[in-house]
């Protein structure tokens, strides 16, 4: 044998074949199809300025995740919008500082002044400055009966600056449609009550509204609760502003006087009208007060309606609709101690979006027509609630007639309770 040449087989012996695990080899003239392959549907047009679906550096969420991340994202409010704190402007002019700080007190003097002077006079009492609390509570004792006894007004007091920066602050305005005579007595019905009656103490309480300009020769008392005179100091504060008690004899003493010029403001709501003094409301609570009628015909006193526009709208209210567990609360509380305890807000001192101060909304408090009124000493019932119909139609005539003057839509009406 040849170096480098095959073997030979050996005779009689067959040698076996690995198999192979590589797919025979086509011949070279057959050409094999490619394998089947799922058809892929065509791709959407890709929108101009899209980035392909992978190509941010965002990771990637799982569906489910990403669906409760949407829900929530849609459920939470913008950050920074309904939070957001509105301050007031570091250049506002001096003048309008001014009459924030006159509000400011006004409203501090309503809710704390009270409470203050009875804190005073126990401080006194309990460390025994018995000569300045006695000679006090000895002049009180005498002096009790003055506020059902025309008060104890003071000018100096009511002609106060305070109180020009007080009415200028949200504008309030007085406007007069009817000529009233000197010569005779009058009870002014106010209406809304309000929070806390703004209009009713700017216009009748104060020298710097248009009162004696519009009806010279007349003297207003505006009526206010028995409670406040009640509370050693304050009353004295109270009666200065020409404020008296809203009970029978005090509004008996008013329209009694001689002579004629006087005017007894009372506000006939009280202050159970005050818990229902929402903005763009106007419930009145009048279908059950009917002393009044009866002392008006009893003194011959004209009775006028006086609808003060806007009055509603300086505060609003936490929402208390009848029948609620916190109507129900403030409801027993007015029961107990004479007077309701609304719980309203506006805006702040410094910034415009919560706070005790009133919304800046101008107050027009219309005077409406005078009603005759012809002496009854002894009114039956039925004369009683004739002048009351009377006087409630008179009352919706006006609100009527002003309405649209002062932004009022004009499907809205009085709603008496």
């Amino acid at each position: 044998m040849r170096p480098g040449a095959p073997a030979a087989p050996r005779p009689g012996r067959a040698r076996l074949a690995a198999p192979s695990l590589s797919p025979p080899t086509p011949p070279p003239d057959e050409v094999r199809p490619p394998p089947a392959t799922r058809a892929s549907p065509p791709l959407p047009p890709r929108r101009p300025g899209a980035v392909p679906r992978g190509a941010g550096t965002r990771p990637l969420t799982p569906p489910r995740l990403r669906d409760q991340q949407g829900a929530r994202s849609r459920r939470s409010p913008v950050p920074g919008r309904s939070m957001k704190v509105e301050f007031a402007p570091l250049n506002i002019p001096l003048a309008r500082r001014l009459q924030t700080a006159a509000v400011l007190q006004w409203v501090l003097s309503f809710l704390l002044l009270a409470q203050v002077c009875i804190a005073v006079i126990v401080i006194l009492i309990v460390y025994n400055y018995w000569f300045l609390y006695v000679p006090y509570m000895t002049w009180l004792y005498f002096d009790w009966s003055t506020p059902e006894q025309g008060g104890r007004r003071s000018n100096w007091v009511r002609s106060w600056t305070v109180w020009r920066y007080f009415k200028d602050y949200f504008p309030i305005h007085l406007i007069k449609t009817w000529d009233l005579d000197p010569s005779r007595n009058y009870i002014f019905g106010f209406h809304p009550h309000g929070v806390l009656v703004a209009g009713a103490f700017g216009n009748f309480c104060t020298n710097y509204s248009d009162f004696e300009e519009l009806f010279p020769g007349f003297t207003a008392y505006l009526h206010v609760l028995p409670f406040w005179f009640r509370c050693p100091l304050f009353r004295d504060y109270l009666m200065t502003s020409g404020s008296v008690s809203v009970s029978k004899k005090s509004v008996s003493h008013v329209l009694s006087k001689e002579g004629g010029g006087n005017i007894s403001v009372i506000v006939l709501g009280g202050a159970e009208e005050s818990l229902d003094a929402h903005p763009g409301k106007f419930t009145l609570f009048i279908r059950q007060r009917k002393g009044f009628v009866k002392i008006a015909l009893t003194h011959g006193a004209s009775l006028v309606p006086v609808f003060s526009f806007g009055e509603n709208e300086l505060f609003k209210q936490v929402n208390n609709p009848e029948g609620s567990w916190l109507r129900t609360v403030q409801e027993k509380l007015q029961k107990i101690m004479g007077f309701a305890l609304p719980l309203f807000h506006a805006r702040g001192i410094f910034q415009y979006n919560f706070g005790l101060m009133p919304y800046r909304k101008p107050i027009h408090t219309v005077v409406g027509r005078p009603i005759p009124v012809p002496q009854t000493l002894h009114p039956s019932p039925e004369q009683i609630e004739e002048l009351h119909q009377t006087y409630m139609e008179e009352l919706r005539k006006l609100f009527e007639a002003h309405k649209r003057k002062y932004g009022i839509p004009e499907h809205e009406t009085l709603i008496f309770r």
